[in-house]
């Protein structure tokens, strides 16, 4: 991380807090008025003490991709970058082998310590498409919660009560419904709240359902002696469904890494109000271009076609390059507009008769035979444009191989036997 510290002032405090605080929520107005009082007051201090705010976000590396709902707080965090401002990318390495259930119906899977370190290491890589490298620290929470006793345990625990988190309505909701409550659950909001120790910070950012855990921080912070940080929180990103949180357990999610052609498609899925939300949340455009466009469509100025176009080349473009955002439009517009095949498709090899389930997980189109079942039984496969019927089905011909909407491949005849 560069040492040379920027000026944090040289945009003014109110263009910066109207920044920070657009999209933030709460679920209470009152609320929402008075963190950002907070953050403006916290600014003045900074000023006058000739110092940066102390900023992060914390990432619990599930799954090893990024996806857009992560890149909402991602990007907060690069305009308090934008600012001058010191931004910590904290990875929960430790949280991680717990879970975070403030969102959840039901308990969370565990990961192991194995499973959280290889998603760690993508979460560093991926994070520095959209921060700055040269002024992000990188911290890892195992570093200071794995050698915590347990009398540091008992005592950090000593400062929250049993029905503080029973009044939460997730973990309420589940005991009336007679479904388990684990007891390491309890101890999540208490190790992110000694996060907040750890880095010292003057502003937390997080999902709306973090709001208890941020809340945690702050007392934890003050029995430590420092000024509570302030939590800044947003809403978590639907998707591409239009109904539910976006994740890559549920396949309705849009990675950063994903080729621009994925990209490109899955945003011209979503629903017209998703597709707001997304042009709120996701993307490069200032808070006056999501109002301009809003009102556009309301007058029917723009037509959510367009709009929806736009987004999609957009976020590409962020992610590939203006370059590839044009491919991926042309390819969809090929192929989803002018029902015309890609122009160049790869080729696959197949031997006289191959089995359809075997080429699909051979080809890397399904990761399992189980799925690759899903998917004929979906409907989801075609050959030369007709549907594959059975999972029994063999290749016997060179055909264009179609899974899904977007993904195709020339069959190409090898000599060799099937296994």
């Amino acid at each position: 991380m560069s040492k040379k510290a920027e000026n944090p002032f040289r945009v003014s405090i109110d263009e910066q807090v109207e920044a920070i605080m657009f999209g933030a929520e709460y679920g209470d107005s009152q609320l929402y008025e008075a963190m950002k009082e907070e953050l403006r007051q916290r600014l003045v201090e900074a000023r006058q003490e000739d110092r940066p705010l102390r900023v992060y976000a914390g990432y619990d590396p599930s799954a090893p991709d990024i996806h857009l709902g992560h890149t909402i707080t991602l990007r907060k965090l690069k305009q308090f970058q934008d600012f001058g401002h010191h931004v910590t990318f904290l990875i929960g390495t430790f949280t991680a082998m717990v879970g975070d259930t403030s969102d959840k119906t039901s308990g969370r899977p565990r990961k192991t310590r194995k499973e959280t370190e290889a998603a760690a290491g993508s979460y560093a890589a991926q994070c520095f498409k959209i921060l700055d490298e040269q002024k992000t620290e990188v911290r890892y929470n195992a570093d200071w919660l794995a050698p915590l006793s347990f009398a540091d345990v008992v005592e950090l625990t000593s400062n929250f009560t049993v029905q503080q988190f029973l009044a939460r309505d997730n973990y309420k909701n589940r005991l009336e419904a007679g479904d388990p409550v684990g007891l390491h659950e309890f101890l999540y909001p208490v190790m992110q709240g000694y996060d907040a120790v750890e880095l010292r910070c003057d502003v937390q950012i997080g999902a709306t359902e973090q709001l208890f855990n941020i809340m945690a921080g702050r007392k934890l912070q003050q029995i430590a002696g420092q000024k509570p940080s302030i939590p800044i929180t947003y809403p978590i990103l639907v998707g591409v469904d239009g109904t539910e949180r976006m994740s890559k357990s549920k396949g309705n999610y849009i990675g950063i890494d994903e080729p621009p052609e994925e990209q490109f498609g899955k945003t011209m899925s979503v629903s017209d109000e998703t597709m707001l939300e997304f042009i709120k949340y996701v993307t490069r455009w200032p808070r006056e271009e999501y109002g301009r466009i809003r009102s556009a469509l309301t007058s029917g100025e723009l037509h959510p076609m367009e709009a929806k176009k736009n987004l999609a080349w957009e976020i590409a473009s962020m992610y590939h390059g203006d370059d590839a955002a044009d491919r991926a439009q042309a390819h969809f517009e090929r192929i989803h507009q002018k029902r015309k095949l890609p122009k160049h498709l790869p080729e696959l090899e197949v031997a006289p008769g191959t089995k359809i389930l075997d080429l699909l997980v051979e080809s890397g189109a399904a990761p399992s035979k189980s799925q690759a079942r899903r998917l004929v039984e979906g409907r989801g496969v075609k050959l030369d444009g007709e549907v594959v019927a059975s999972h029994d089905h063999q290749i016997e011909n060179e055909e264009i191989l179609q899974v899904g909407k977007r993904r195709f491949f020339q069959l190409r005849r090898s000599q060799a036997l099937p296994s």
